[in-house]
């Protein structure tokens, strides 16, 4: 399975290059990242900063394609880098972009929008990196059923519908619109609100699902009964996404994915969830990972999955799919800055 690399985090394998090879190797990142086409030594040549000679050139694609670093179709075609090749840059070359203050401002004042609410927090977030990187974004909270409920509200919409407001451990924030089945004034909610805070404060989320409808106390009095009934089908009408999604059509507009034949199994991969959502959940809290190539399911071969798992008693991840060829050092920055933000704000 793909293994996450880090920006600083060598490894023992990785190649000593000299400096032709690493001038070479960047090169070809370069040019290959613009294209998405096989790049030739003649075309490596003809960059103003590479002063070799085109045997020299040719040499050092061969002792990088030795090395793992490069591949190609067959022994004449132009050479690109391989997912090797990519983890290694990403581990020993990349330095992640500055991100520019007005920029970092823009992602302030579009997350602080959505900040009442997590699941609106987290799908700003998957839109917010889908504008911004012009690839897939994604954010994921894992299941919410083991934390406690740690206050409640209820809020009138109108004669017909309220606001149930549960506030999690974490601080985490959970609302439902709740459908009536008779209409309920504010006094009604607000004693309604009472009795569901004695019963159900200190549970876990999964424990109030079915306390909702067993508890013989939410039943006895009919504002309850009524508030609890249509908070249970609240819940089944609107389960809770493991995965935020946004940009599909930044992947199919990259070269890699014209072909529809590539591009449905790979969307259909990130509607499911798995293995999308538990892979950003596991990286390392509080640090970008990329995972390069990911093989845990063939349709997302030759993508890259860069992530940024939250640090905090909640599961949450936001992250970035996309092609190998990802512009890594800006989709890093941005990643760990929609990240950060969405922790400092839940």
């Amino acid at each position: 399975m793909s293994q996450p690399a880090f920006p600083g985090g060598v490894a023992r394998s990785d190649p000593d290059l000299t400096e032709r090879q690493r001038q070479i190797f960047m090169s070809l990142l370069e040019l290959y990242g613009q294209s998405a086409r096989p790049v030739s030594s003649e075309a490596v040549g003809r960059l103003r900063r590479i002063r070799w000679s085109s045997a020299s050139i040719r040499s050092a694609l061969a002792e990088l394609e030795a090395m793992g670093l490069v591949t190609r179709e067959h022994p004449s075609s132009g050479r690109w880098p391989s997912p090797s090749g990519y983890a290694f840059y990403v581990r020993t070359e990349l330095t992640p972009a500055e991100i520019p203050g007005e920029l970092l401002s823009e992602v302030d004042e579009r997350l602080r929008r959505s900040t009442h609410d997590v699941e609106q927090l987290l799908a700003e977030a998957s839109r917010l990196l889908s504008s911004l990187t012009r690839q897939l974004g994604l954010a994921v909270a894992a299941s919410l059923d083991r934390e406690k409920v740690a206050n409640l509200e209820l809020a009138p919409l109108d004669p017909g519908r309220a606001l149930l407001v549960l506030s999690l451990g974490g601080g985490v924030v959970r609302t439902v619109v709740l459908e009536l089945e008779s209409p309920l004034g504010r006094s009604e909610l607000g004693e309604a609100a009472a009795v569901l805070r004695e019963r159900l404060i200190g549970l876990d989320m999964s424990r109030v699902r079915v306390a909702l409808g067993s508890d013989p106390m939410l039943a006895r009095d009919t504002a309850v009964r009524i508030v609890a009934q249509a908070a249970r089908s609240g819940w089944n009408r609107q389960p809770t996404p493991a995965l935020f999604s946004a940009g599909a059509g930044n992947i199919a507009a990259q070269p890699e994915f014209a072909d529809s034949r590539r591009l449905e199994p790979l969307l259909r991969v990130v509607e499911t969830g798995p293995p999308l959502s538990r892979l950003m959940v596991e990286g390392v809290e509080g640090q970008p990972a990329v995972r390069v190539s990911v093989d845990e399911d063939q349709a997302l071969s030759g993508c890259s999955l860069v992530s940024y798992a939250l640090p905090g008693a909640i599961r949450l991840a936001v992250g970035v799919l996309g092609p190998m060829r990802m512009d890594y050092a800006r989709v890093i920055a941005l990643v760990e800055a929609v990240g950060s933000r969405v922790a400092e704000y839940l």
